[in-house]
């Protein structure tokens, strides 16, 4: 029996930040890695399968459409080729310099960490089993993350199809390509095997990509995919999966009528379920959803004691930085007695299309919902000096506001480099800021940033009619 004071179940972004802050704290820590996600080895999901080398593909899939748009009049933008394989091998190298300096390099030197690569297996809130080790531990972290959920149609066990962690492995462009799904990862992935110039077509259930989103960005967003040559269809309903002649056909009723779909690949973005399998939660009695997904309250906690879980484990939103933050939250609560919590409503999302969506806090709809009233504007991409600057005025940027108080509620961005601009609205979020201290902050000229402070001034003035010196 191996004594430890925390055993931490899995090896992402969750698992890596409680690791550090234990080790900060100066307790005994054993990480236990291995779980369901093939690809997914240590530093988890978004080094090996997802951020990182999905990113990369994009950002050079956007080169591809520059060479097709030809934005700037004054280049030759004929000398261009695609060399697929190449592309593929230098995203290869990028994952594994991040996995080693990222990763390796980082647990290595975790002087009160342990790593085994195991799966491991709660026999009671202070056992558990690793590969032939029993492990005891004080405190027990479940961070396994999650893996592509499938959804059972007609004839899926009898094709072959792709995941992000498969499709990110082609080594040869798919001539066509059906994708199920229009939410993040279906849209980022459509959209790059398109402007690699594979014919796409995105098949959505519900009557918007992204639903859940404040509606004028899929809204434009939806247009824009459009023109870049991608065929989507929304209100789709499965009935059958089949495969012959190296092609996969999807049978569908798309608004109720019978529609069928022929593509050589089939990619199925249909959502996240839980690496919870082989972790022996029942040993415990401990608590999940009707998906699997572990249940936590506000400080990580299970209804476990001294078990907690942090990560995509615990279902939406998933993402990487929430995750090593909900890690070390967990760690902090578990070992200093922190009671620090974290609200979702001061977490931002984004989607790596182009143009790019991004959004934190509160829609409309949730505004008028809790207040029965709300502030809202809308402001195009066109009114910021600096998208013409750089030819691209695609977007809006929505800001939702309490019309009393005018105390910013939520941000909503469609537009160049929206992933990086929802800061500043991250911060009037968690900080209760108002349309006035946005618009009382100097911003730089000529700045896609300027964007969030021109909607702020739009609750006031007709911007269009304004200088670009107006303060």
């Amino acid at each position: 029996m191996e004594k430890f004071d925390y055993a931490i179940i899995g090896q992402g972004a969750a698992a890596f930040a409680a690791a550090i802050k234990a080790n900060e704290l100066g307790k005994s820590t054993v990480m236990i890695g291995r779980n369901a996600t093939e690809g997914a080895t240590l530093g988890g999901t978004c080094v090996n399968v997802g951020c990182v080398p999905s990113k990369r593909m994009i950002t050079v899939a956007r080169f591809a459409r520059e060479l097709r748009i030809k934005r700037f009049k004054g280049f030759d933008y004929e000398r261009g080729s695609l060399k697929y394989k190449e592309i593929v091998q230098e995203k290869d190298d990028l994952v594994k310099e991040f996995h080693e300096s990222k990763y390796e390099n980082v647990i290595g030197s975790l002087e009160k960490v342990t790593y085994l690569n195991e799966f491991g297996s709660i026999e009671d809130a202070e056992h558990i089993k690793a590969g032939s080790k029993e492990i005891e531990a004080k405190g027990i972290l479940i961070a396994t993350g999650a893996r592509s959920f499938v959804p059972k149609v007609q004839g899926m066990d009898g094709v072959k199809y792709l995941d992000n962690e498969s499709a990110l492995s082609l080594k040869e462009l798919p001539e066509s390509m059906i994708v199920v799904g229009g939410r993040a990862i279906g849209l980022e992935f459509a959209q790059m095997f398109s402007l690699f110039g594979t014919k796409v077509t995105v098949l959505q259930r519900s009557p918007t990509i992204l639903p859940n989103w404040e509606p004028t960005i899929p809204k434009h967003l939806e247009r824009y995919l459009r023109e870049d040559g991608i065929d989507i269809r929304t209100n789709v309903e499965m009935k059958s999966i089949s495969e012959s002649n190296g092609k996969t056909e999807v049978k569908t009723l798309v608004d109720g009528k019978e529609e069928n779909f022929v593509a050589e690949k089939l990619l199925m973005a249909t959502g996240r379920t839980p690496n919870t399998g082989k972790l022996g939660l029942k040993n415990v009695n401990l608590e999940t959803d009707s998906k699997g997904f572990i249940k936590i309250d506000s400080m990580m906690q299970t209804n476990v004691k001294g078990i907690y879980a942090a990560g995509d484990v615990t279902g939406n939103p998933m993402l990487e930085t929430l995750a090593a933050k909900e890690g070390n939250v967990a760690t902090q609560n578990m070992f200093a007695n922190k009671k620090l919590k974290i609200d979702i409503n001061e977490v931002p999302s984004a989607v790596f299309t182009e143009p790019e969506a991004a959004m934190v806090g509160r829609t409309e709809e949730q505004v008028i919902k809790d207040l029965n009233d709300c502030g809202c504007n809308a402001l195009p991409m066109a009114f910021v000096p600096k998208s013409s600057i750089i030819s691209d005025t695609r977007g809006v940027i929505k800001v939702v506001i309490n019309p009393k108080t005018h105390e910013i509620l939520g941000v909503h961005m469609l537009g160049h480099g929206a992933a990086d601009l929802i800061h500043e609205g991250v911060m009037a979020v968690k900080f209760h800021l108002k349309l006035e201290d946005i618009i009382d902050t100097v911003h730089v000229f000529p700045t896609m940033s300027e964007g969030f402070k021109l909607a702020c001034q739009s609750f006031f003035a007709d911007v269009s009619k304004q200088s670009c010196c107006t303060v």
